[in-house]
């Protein structure tokens, strides 16, 4: 059934409808599926502590798919109602000043009229609630960490992790084996870069005919500011500074939340070329900035955390329908990269897997493959909005995200709002395959942290309340353990030591003896960036213990 180890006996739990991944699209294709038939079984897989625990986002939420699953949700509690958006700026920086770019010379679709600010790790703890009533059953410190097939290639449920291993791969003595959760069918809901997710993408080809997926990494602080300076529901974007500095693309964010709170964040798109750029530290650099800075002056870090974003827009969807199973959410990458949103889109395919699933099953179908997921979302508004801005993102890479990438990418979403595209749909290469030799480039020199508006990265994972149990396997697996020092340090001077957020990564020489890759496991927030970014591919990033990992509050 697994691929993995078949030798040990399992404890079996069949269900109508197994969700790996507790986010908005398993937790809105959960509901949905409720809403159709309350007598379907379904359970939700949640490798965080909690639901939420692993939840990051901005967030500016667009409540479009959450107004079709829960009509009532602004009057029932939901903590994103809150807050509404009631400003909204975007400014080109430059070193030490900024050009604001009026919203009327940008389409309609990029406004913030009728969206909301808040912590999208809130609203899935909300939402976990309200699928609890409808009777889900919601398993929280179990990750799925094995796909269970048929002796056809069927998928038929997933395993969770073994519970008590140590780090030699021997059982200890409150060794518990993972369960066997079988299904007539299974959603695959985890995320940017799923680790299961990319199996299955290889195992059925399912980007044969779509570009590869690309991404950014993005960072995440919550200040609690002065009163005065806050004001609620005001929202911020920024392009330029410092990125422009290093031919790099992304830009940050700033939203005035509830509790005179912000949420201000940095992203940093991987396919940079440059392998001195340290995407941690130019988020530092950024709160630098005299716009920025005059925000926090006075005010207190709170939390901080970092999560893969996908980017690769409509051209890089995948086939999302395989036998016994289907993508949904960021495991399928539906964000809206110049909207910077993905929460609703995520939400609504799970909605629309939801219900070919509940179709199939009163058809008496199973574990077979759901075509009509994959049609259905294809002539979706998910589709019809994703069609309108798929060569944002691959303009500004073109141009390394300056101001006259930025103008092209809005012409070309003018033209497709008005139904005269020129361009056709421009095409991807992988973060990995971007990364130049090191001898090219000059190393960038970062000023040191003020322990005030800037910090160092193991400070900053201190405040995402990190914790995995120390003596269990790695879960950053090496293909091949000569690799770092053979290739990377040589070659691309140790990028692995910049790209990760939360200091996983260091090259050490302790002994004298020679450098080696030391790998900090317990400091891993779960970004995938390092799966993503290494230029070999040489790292494998797969689920740890359950309930390892961050735990985000108010997220």
């Amino acid at each position: 059934m697994s691929e993995q180890d078949t030798a040990i006996e399992r404890e079996s739990m069949p269900y109508d409808v197994v969700i790996v991944g507790g986010g908005p699209a398993g937790l809105g294709a959960a509901i949905r599926l409720k809403q159709i038939n309350p007598e379907l079984s379904v359970c939700i897989l949640e490798k965080g502590s909690e639901v939420g625990a692993h939840i990051l986002s901005g967030a500016t939420y667009d409540p479009k798919a959450l107004d079709e699953l829960l009509p009532d949700w602004r009057e029932d509690g939901c903590p994103m109602a809150e807050t509404p958006v009631t400003d909204n700026w975007h400014w080109f920086l430059t070193r030490s000043g900024k050009v604001a770019i009026p919203h009327i010379l940008m389409p309609p679709f990029m406004s913030n009229h009728g969206n909301y600010t808040g912590s999208l790790g809130n609203l899935c703890r909300w939402l976990a609630g309200k699928a609890e009533e409808l009777g889900v059953e919601i398993f929280p410190g179990f990750p799925a960490a094995e796909v269970l097939y048929d002796d056809n290639g069927a998928v038929i449920g997933v395993q969770t992790g073994d519970m008590g291993v140590d780090r030699e791969g021997q059982h200890k003595g409150d060794y518990a084996p993972g369960m066997n959760l079988l299904a007539k069918y299974t959603l695959f809901c985890e995320g940017a870069r799923g680790h299961l997710t990319k199996r299955l993408k290889a195992k059925y080809n399912l980007e044969a005919d779509s570009q590869p997926q690309k991404y950014g990494i993005g960072m995440k602080e919550l200040w609690d500011i002065d009163p005065e300076k806050h004001v609620p529901g005001r929202v911020l974007h920024t392009q330029g500074w410092p990125l422009t500095e290093t031919g790099s693309g992304g830009g940050g964010f700033l939203y005035h939340q509830a509790n005179n709170q912000v949420a201000l964040g940095f992203v940093v798109t991987l396919d940079y070329a440059n392998p001195y750029v340290f995407p941690f530290e130019e988020f530092q650099r950024w709160k630098q900035h005299p716009e920025i800075r005059k925000v926090l002056e006075g005010g207190k870090r709170v939390s901080y955390g970092a999560r893969a974003i996908n980017e690769g827009g409509w051209q890089s969807v995948p086939k999302l329908a395989f036998p016994g199973g289907v993508l949904a959410g960021c495991s399928a990458g539906f964000v809206n990269v110049p909207r910077i949103k993905g929460s609703h889109t995520a939400m609504k395919s799970g909605m629309l897997a939801a219900e070919s699933v509940a179709a199939a099953i009163a058809a008496s179908r199973e574990q077979d493959s759901l075509d009509e997921y994959d049609a259905a979302l294809r002539e979706s508004w998910i589709a019809k909005e994703l069609k309108l801005v798929q060569n944002a993102e691959p303009l500004l890479a073109k141009f390394n995200g300056d101001i006259f990438g930025a103008a092209l990418a809005n012409v070309d979403m003018w033209l497709r709002t008005l139904k005269l595209p020129i361009f056709p749909a421009m095409k991807h290469h992988t973060d990995a395959s971007a990364l130049q030799r090191a001898d090219l480039y000059r190393p960038v020199q970062y000023p040191k942290p003020d322990g005030v508006i800037t910090f160092d990265r193991l400070t900053s994972v201190a405040f995402s309340f990190t914790n995995h149990e120390e003596d269990q396997p790695c879960h950053l697996r090496l293909k091949d353990a000569a690799v770092p020092t053979a290739i990377n340090l040589p070659v691309y001077a140790g990028p692995e030591a910049r790209y990760c957020p939360a200091g996983v990564y260091e090259f050490v020489d302790p002994d004298g003896a020679g450098p080696r890759l030391q790998i900090n496991a317990q400091n891993c927030v779960h970004c995938k960036t390092c799966d993503i970014k290494d230029p070999t591919q040489n790292i494998d990033w797969v689920t740890p213990e359950g309930g390892g990992g961050p735990n985000y509050p108010n997220m």
